[in-house]
């Protein structure tokens, strides 16, 4: 798949941006992408075009700084671009760039900073899913490019598939729930595998939702015999619902059924009668309410408001023996993920990721899970802006609580160091220093207390945690 934000950037043809309404053979079925990019070093016109494989790294750079430059400029309104581009010319819109800004500076600034790319083709893959924003838009909207990259975006079914393909190689990073680069690098579910985790993408941004015909049953008490789907077992759905049921007095082991479920599948299992009710990641939970075969029971930021949900990891190999590109990667998704958090720009990435080749969703259906001005389906509309938020932040604390929820419920055993397991997956310090290299503001510590459903977490005592409760496993 041709990255489409590598395009020639002083086009004003040419969308950089993958829209919903994107008429490009990439966004449309049965068509072939053609493998055409421009060299933005070639000549004034910057007609000429040459084949992205016979591009070496150094020129690949050149023309993503080159890009970058011009969507910086424009504060990344693709239509402000197309409309000056098309007014000057490409040529004399290169020329006026060149004489007030230092491309060649800045292009060697870049590199130096970065050091030569290892690698600048890469394989990321995600489930679609609101969640993975970051990630997704970071590629129709020209973050990857910012830094050297040229990274495909692979849609993946689920995170079972997602945790193969990491372990296998086939991935070079990957879009993952919090909890399991924990649990891999564990070998908990898995074989064990070093993993880290040096950014989260989204905190809050989850719901459950129940069948249309339970509206007479919001009391959690009456949910005995009830059918749960989860996307994941290692997964803050499956334990922010463990959490939830066993405050109500519920026994998710006994009382109800959890079954997991990819994500697009959720709202056909509703339909059909094979689940009373979900928590799941969004678009699947507003998808519900659009069909009208579900409604909004709880938002998962009343449970536990600022928790993490979704990630972007790697192998802990794959960072050693590419450290260069692993963080121009990091950079980029930090990037992606604090463009992301400003409220003002989130109707933007809705149009942006909406396509067929990332969420494959009606721009509403998104605008609605980004903005936080939804209906409930249960006649109400409802203003909740921190519905979903975006913080690459992987706070210590948030690791050792799930090992928590981990050893609870039974999926770990024995002897557990909490501290010494978040601490080498959640690269907190070194997230930490990029962010600020970047310009944005990183927390000077890497843990403190949370509170879930009313009570306080003390990271400094997880095993006392993991006991305290009257509902588990252990």
């Amino acid at each position: 798949m041709t990255t489409k934000s590598l395009g020639n950037p002083f086009d004003g043809d040419q969308s950089l941006i993958h829209a919903k309404t994107c008429g490009c053979p990439e966004c449309k079925p049965g068509q072939e992408t053609p493998s055409v990019s421009l060299n933005l070093q070639q000549s004034p016109s910057l007609d000429a075009a040459v084949s992205e494989s016979a591009m070496d790294s150094e020129a690949m750079m050149d023309r993503a700084i080159e890009s970058a430059v011009v969507r910086s400029v424009f504060g990344h309104n693709d239509h402000s671009r197309r409309s000056f581009m098309k007014m000057m010319g490409a040529g004399t819109a290169a020329a006026l760039l060149g004489s007030v800004f230092p491309m060649e500076k800045a292009k060697a600034a870049v590199k130096e900073s970065l050091g030569k790319l290892e690698k600048t083709k890469l394989n990321v893959g995600f489930v679609p899913i609101t969640c993975a924003t970051p990630i997704i838009m970071a590629h129709p909207m020209g973050f990857y490019e910012r830094y050297g990259l040229d990274v495909t975006v692979t849609k993946t079914a689920g995170w079972a598939v997602a945790r193969d393909k990491s372990l296998a190689g086939e991935y070079d990073a990957s879009h993952m729930l919090t909890p399991m680069p924990l649990a891999m690098t564990m070998g908990a579910g898995s074989t064990p595998e070093p993993f880290i985790m040096p950014a989260v993408e989204n905190i809050n941004g989850q719901a459950i939702v129940l069948h249309v015909d339970h509206k007479d049953k919001r009391d959690p008490k009456q949910w005995k015999g009830f059918k749960f789907g989860v996307p994941f077992e290692y997964s803050m759905h499956n334990f922010l619902l463990r959490y939830y049921l066993a405050e109500n007095g519920i026994d998710p082991d006994k009382d109800v059924q959890i079954r997991v479920v990819p994500p697009p599948e959720m709202v056909a299992n509703l339909r059909a009668g094979n689940l009373d009710g979900y928590l799941s990641p969004d678009p699947f939970n507003q998808r519900a309410v659009w069909e009208k075969v579900g409604f909004i029971h709880l938002l998962t930021k009343d449970i536990w408001e600022g928790h993490p949900c979704c990630a972007f990891a790697c192998s802990q190999q794959f960072a050693t023996e590419n450290p260069n590109t692993y963080g121009a990667l990091l950079r980029a998704i930090i990037d992606a993920t604090q463009y992301s958090n400003n409220p003002d720009n989130r109707k933007e990435i809705s149009e942006a990721i909406a396509p067929k080749n990332y969420l494959n969703q009606p721009v509403p259906v998104i605008q609605q899970v980004l903005t936080g001005y939804y209906a409930d389906g249960l006649g109400e509309v409802r203003n909740v802006p921190d519905r979903i938020d975006f913080d690459p932040f992987p706070w210590h604390s948030m690791g050792v609580w799930i090992l928590t929820q981990m050893k609870r419920w039974g999926y770990i055993e024995g002897d557990v160091d909490y501290k010494g397991i978040a601490e080498q997956v959640y690269l907190a310090g070194e997230t930490g220093k990029i962010m600020a290299e970047l310009g944005y503001t990183a927390p000077d510590q890497t843990y403190k207390t949370h509170t879930i459903m009313g009570k306080t977490f003390d990271p400094e005592s997880p095993e006392e945690y993991a006991r305290s409760f009257a509902i588990g496993r252990v």
